[in-house]
């Protein structure tokens, strides 16, 4: 059996259980791989959005999350889970502490005798947090557009051609740019320093990133919609960015 690679704490976000695109059988193949100290789950791991409507929960779907409830039941890992927009009607019983699992807004990580503040993120993204209407139609404009670009790599496979991703360029450039407009990155930096941490880790933008600004870090866990990564401290305290694709493919 392969050795897994420990890390003292693996983040991840944007999960989007219960929709078609939420790659739960990657992630469940990286966790069992892997073993950490403490599992930050840092928000829309569940997508009630897409529940209430036309979303659709998997049979992966369900194997991922018993993976993580025997996790939490054998106490082997402290689990995290921080609420996300999407994950927001975790907000009536917060904060949540059982055996292992705790549910917070935010999280203090402290980490080679640095202190990150944890957070979701979608608090400085103006068009979740105040025109909630735009931003589910901008979901539902997503998941079209994932569905389109299926069908297309469908066909680039059956000409031999390798898989291009549609959605994940039109994706980043919209999500870039609400990004730059509300101040995103620059807005949790200060929010860090304001609370007198030495950086901070988010999700939302599904855009992996490791940043060093002003004497702050900024550090983004990505998504497993697309760009199917992770945020890892190593055992020596080091922070880096690894991929599935990276890992299994």
């Amino acid at each position: 059996m392969k050795k897994k690679n420990h890390y003292n704490t693996i983040v991840i976000s944007d999960v989007h259980l219960g929709t078609k695109s939420s790659k739960a059988k990657e992630l469940l193949e990286f966790l069992k791989s892997s073993s950490c100290n403490t599992l930050i789950l840092n928000g829309d791991i569940i997508d009630g959005w897409r529940l209430q409507k036309s979303g659709k929960w998997e049979k992966q779907h369900t194997s991922l999350l018993k993976y993580l409830i025997k996790l939490i039941d054998k106490k082997q890992t402290n689990i995290i889970y921080l609420r996300g927009n999407h994950d927001d009607f975790l907000e009536k019983i917060l904060p949540f502490q059982f055996i292992s699992l705790s549910i917070l807004r935010e999280y203090y990580h402290i980490s080679n005798e640095k202190k990150y503040l944890v957070i979701h993120g979608d608090i400085f993204d103006h068009i979740t947090s105040n025109v909630r209407w735009l931003a589910k139609l901008g979901d539902l404009g997503y998941t079209i557009l994932l569905m389109i670009n299926k069908v297309y790599n469908n066909r680039r496979l059956k000409r031999g051609k390798s898989y291009y991703s549609i959605s994940k360029v039109i994706k980043h450039k919209v999500k870039r740019a609400v990004s730059y407009i509300s101040g995103f990155e620059e807005k949790l930096i200060k929010l860090a320093r304001s609370k007198g941490c030495d950086g901070v880790i988010c999700g939302h933008i599904h855009h992996p990133a490791i940043i060093d600004k002003d004497n702050i870090t900024y550090m983004n866990s990505g998504d497993w919609v697309e760009s199917l990564s992770a945020l890892v401290e190593t055992e020596e305290g080091d922070w880096k960015i690894v991929y599935y694709n990276d890992l299994f493919l």
